[in-house]
């Protein structure tokens, strides 16, 4: 089953300080460097994304829906918020809908339909892996010649750790 990722534009734009210093200059910078973003974390997870804007705050009038390099872009329309947009994809999706915003009352209402949240700060981490990961990816296969090389060194139970050792890290990783 595969998961829709739904975002909340704006509010991931401000929360994020390399965006929100892109969107002061410009509302539709900030938007196209978000979204360029997202094409670089689509081209290394592969889920559908959606990305849902309040139309009344653009510069000029958007459509209502398109795509924008595989991603779905959707602007709510004058009078309604992007929260209602958002609220009207969970229902649909329910389950399959992960929903990246910091705004709660949206975070509360995915939760009660089984939808999983995610953070918007957490989600940038995970873009920002991607893209890390997309250009790391194509040097990895660049270099040949690299990678593992048979050997018939043992490496048994002496890197084992210890009991005491074991626990403790079980522990420390609740945290």
């Amino acid at each position: 089953m595969s998961v829709h990722i739904v975002i909340d534009g704006y509010n991931l734009i401000r929360q994020s300080p390399t965006l929100s210093a892109i969107e002061h200059r410009s509302l539709e910078e900030g938007r196209e460097a978000l979204l360029q973003r997202l094409v670089s974390y689509k081209k290394v997870r592969h889920h559908p994304v959606t990305v849902v804007f309040d139309g009344a705050d653009a510069d000029h009038s958007p459509d209502a829906r398109s795509q924008w390099k595989g991603i779905r872009v959707l602007f709510s329309r004058p009078g309604e918020l992007a929260d209602s947009v958002i609220k009207r994809i969970v229902t649909q999706e329910r389950e399959r809908a992960v929903v990246v915003t910091s705004d709660r009352d949206i975070t509360d209402f995915a939760a009660e339909l089984g939808a999983a949240t995610m953070d918007s700060v957490a989600f940038e981490n995970k873009m920002n892996t991607a893209a890390h990961t997309e250009m790391n990816h194509t040097d990895f296969f660049e270099e040949e010649g690299e990678g593992w090389k048979p050997t018939t060194k043992k490496k048994g139970p002496s890197r084992r750790l210890t009991k005491r050792q074991r626990k403790s890290r079980i522990k420390t990783k609740k945290l």
